[in-house]
């Protein structure tokens, strides 16, 4: 069949190791930033103790040092784990979820954090879930109309309503 390995499931989008590399620099580059930050604060023993980027100093070089390790491991060890990381079938199955979160964040920022919630959910449940839409609508509403009794007039603590303020209507 095309499309799946040997074993009949889909074939490997990515091995293992590289992931362990990707992630190895990134923390290289992290650590490197901490280290030349610290330098920068000041990361010597100062005569009343330690300076500023004395401790982030030391952590960046930590980070330095694993993310090294790691890195060399992932492409030159003799263990290298090359078999697959994730599968085409899991992949699409991260992205189901990934894609509609990162549409979700923006939406937070247009419609605020209560009516960005209550479509999130509502069309997770239909379109994931498989729920019919009035059970998605009911659901996504009753959760947030609980969220925005509890912060808004239980706690008093508002959160965020976006940038068109679609709520306004309400006084809050």
């Amino acid at each position: 069949m095309m499309g799946q390995n040997k074993e009949g499931g889909s074939r490997p989008v990515i091995a293992s190791n590289r992931v362990e590399a990707i992630v190895a620099s990134v923390l290289l580059l992290i650590g490197a930033v901490v280290v030349y930050n610290s330098v920068q604060l000041g990361a010597r023993w100062t005569s009343d103790g330690p300076g500023s980027g004395y401790f982030p100093f030391y952590i960046g070089l930590m980070l330095c040092l694993s993310g090294a390790v790691t890195l060399y491991q992932a492409l030159f060890g003799k263990l290298k784990n090359t078999q697959a990381f994730v599968d085409r079938e899991q992949l699409k199955r991260v992205m189901a979820v990934l894609i509609p979160a990162g549409f979700y964040v923006l939406a937070i920022q247009f419609l605020g954090v209560y009516l960005a919630s209550t479509l999130y959910i509502a069309l997770f449940m239909r379109v994931l879930g498989r729920y019919s839409w009035i059970n998605s609508i009911v659901a996504a509403v009753a959760v947030n109309a609980v969220f925005f009794l509890m912060f808004e007039v239980w706690f008093k603590v508002p959160l965020y309503k976006g940038i068109y303020e679609p709520l306004s209507f309400l006084g809050y």
